[in-house]
């Protein structure tokens, strides 16, 4: 009996171990389908035919609004370490002033390698430690009430 008690708490340790490991997919943004790209002709599609095909853009150029960007990035992480890129994608949609499109083109992973940098935003600011945060309100709240003869005044009324 506890040789059966002992295996099933073994298999189901080791079933727990396994479930941890598995890997963790996360999606940000619009990665476009290439066959979705296809839908879309330079020259013939209009502003309506992207908006149905691709969706809404992640952005737009800041000084043009007629260059629309989709950007895509696909992570996965495994147990506790930091997630990896499996696949990152943007895709820039030109038009022309009459709103058909003018380019549309896939950037490649190379070009598109962005940075990212770890420091904290410095804050102004008092920085105390957790000391001061536990015992700092202490003595500040429910003070002592006044009695009748304090609040009366030296004439007793």
């Amino acid at each position: 009996m506890m040789k059966t008690i002992r295996n099933v708490f073994c298999i189901a340790l080791a079933s727990a171990a396994l479930l941890a490991c598995t890997a963790t997919e996360a999606t940000r943004g619009n990665i476009v389908e290439d066959y979705r790209m296809a839908e879309i002709v330079p020259g013939v599609s209009t502003k309506t035919n992207v908006l149905q095909s691709l969706g809404s853009p992640s952005t737009q150029a800041p000084f043009d609004e007629n260059v629309w960007y989709y950007i895509g990035q696909k992570t996965e992480k495994v147990g506790i370490f930091d997630p990896k890129v499996v696949d990152k994608k943007v895709v820039v949609v030109a038009f022309n002033q009459e709103g058909v499109v003018d380019t549309i083109e896939k950037l490649d992973a190379a070009q598109i390698d962005v940075p990212h940098v770890r420091r904290k935003t410095p804050t102004s600011g008092n920085e105390i430690t957790v000391m001061e945060q536990l015992l700092g309100n202490v003595g500040r709240f429910n003070k002592p009430k006044e009695s009748a003869t304090e609040t009366a005044g030296p004439s007793g009324r």
